[in-house]
């Protein structure tokens, strides 16, 4: 369809192999991600279930005849699916009938869930419906990343790289506030600012309400999201959110928090990292918690009210919101190439931000380093985990990573990678 103003996404590439290998594909992710622009940027024609005018009578025909809302020029994209949940039926059975592929686009902006009332799936779509994830827009995508180096490559072992970083600090504070979202990009820069605002109001207001149709305590959210903004990149408990929530005179239980925390997974705002549990030489313990994040830095920062000039003289908090930048960018840029990010930290207290993990075995170790001070520990670091890990079960790494805020992107004489974020790409 015609879409002259599509900034283009690094799913773009996925999402048209996917067209190409099954007869329909499914794109989640949290809401003004993008995912419509990008389903309308592949597709011949759109039904957007959500529209006001028409939703009524849309919700009658999928009551009725769900079929008739499938008719038009292929790829068809159906917005928001979820809106009439028998559509996910209507579409795998269109495509039992007819093994074409590449016919529809479904963009759904909330996981759907099948022990509550609002998901009536028969049929999973296995092998007729394919998953494609996005997430707000990494700062390649944006433009702020020149592309430099490319994480593929590395991984092909070309790792004799230098380049150049124009991004200062002050542009990586305004980055993480302003955040990915792509109604941001263009705007002017304080205009920019706000709409992860309206993004959070709606999410505590409106939007953890409507998942599960389930009424919840906008107060609450705003203080389990303030929680996990100060804890943002920490390995922090559910006990010390319950105990942030009480401080502020909000009763909470295990048992409310795991339902409010699951409405915001379902709405694909948190997306924590899960720890990596490698064969090593010695016997030590691993841990296994996950890492809080949000799907966007900028999401913790409006949860606590601060601007980037705050930011800016809190550079230990700085640091946490800028590991979150670079989990998101990382999670986008790896998941190009069939990888996953995870985190490592054992008893001795010796970690790895992220590790990335590609579906081959391969993997790469990286350390988040904001300031260029921090760079020697970070190498060092890395190549303890690396000493430790027991190679004859166990695959040595492709590379060693410290991605940093700052300028110049090289290789140091021990083989360890120094890359600026703003040279990253996928």
């Amino acid at each position: 369809m015609d879409n002259k103003h599509y900034k283009p996404r690094i799913c773009d590439t996925l999402l048209q192999k996917k067209l190409r290998t099954s007869g329909a594909v499914l794109i989640t992710g949290p809401k003004w991600c993008g995912k419509t622009w990008t389903g309308l940027n592949a597709a011949n024609s759109v039904i957007y279930m959500q529209d006001t005018d028409k939703r009524a009578s849309y919700l009658k025909m999928a009551q009725t005849v769900p079929s008739m809302l499938l008719k038009g020029e292929k790829p068809r994209l159906i917005d928001e699916w979820q809106t009439a949940t028998v559509l996910w039926d209507a579409v795998r059975f269109a495509v039992d009938q007819n093994p074409a592929k590449g016919q529809f686009i479904l963009t759904g902006s909330v996981v759907v869930d099948d022990s509550d009332d609002t998901g009536q799936i028969e049929h999973t779509g296995t092998g007729r419906i394919s998953s494609l994830r996005m997430r707000p827009m990494s700062l390649f995508e944006s433009g702020e990343s020149n592309g430099t180096v490319s994480l593929k490559s590395l991984f092909d072992g070309k790792t004799d790289i230098t380049s150049t970083s124009s991004l200062t600090i002050e542009d990586l504070a305004y980055a993480i506030c302003r955040g990915g979202w792509p109604a941001a990009m263009g705007m002017d820069r304080d205009d920019a600012l706000e709409v992860v605002f309206d993004y959070y109001d709606a999410l505590a207001e409106r939007d953890t309400s409507s998942v599960d149709k389930s009424q919840k305590d906008p107060d609450r959210v705003r203080s389990i999201m303030r929680s996990l903004a100060r804890n943002i990149s920490t390995m922090t408990t559910d006990k010390t959110i319950i105990g942030d929530v009480k401080a502020n005179d909000i009763s909470m239980s295990d048992k409310t928090l795991e339902i409010y925390l699951r409405a915001l997974r379902r709405l694909y705002v948190i997306e924590d990292i899960k720890a990596w549990q490698p064969s090593l030489r010695s016997k030590t313990g691993i841990r296994t918690s996950d890492k809080r994040q949000f799907v966007d830095p900028s999401i913790a920062v409006a949860a606590l009210g601060i601007s980037h000039a705050a930011i800016l003289e809190d550079f230990c908090y700085f640091g946490f919101l800028f590991e979150s930048l670079c989990s998101r960018d990382l999670r986008i840029y790896s998941e190009s190439i069939r990888g996953t990010i995870k985190h490592y930290h054992d008893n001795n207290n010796l970690e790895a931000d992220l590790i990335i993990s590609l579906n081959d075995g391969r993997w790469a170790a990286v350390d988040v380093k904001l300031g260029s001070r921090e760079i020697e520990e970070g190498a060092e670091h890395l190549k303890k985990l690396a000493a430790n890990i027991n190679t004859e079960k166990f695959p040595a790494p492709s590379f060693l990573m410290v991605l940093t805020g700052g300028e110049f992107a090289y290789r140091r004489e021990d083989g360890v990678l120094i890359v600026p974020v703003g040279c990253l790409r996928d």
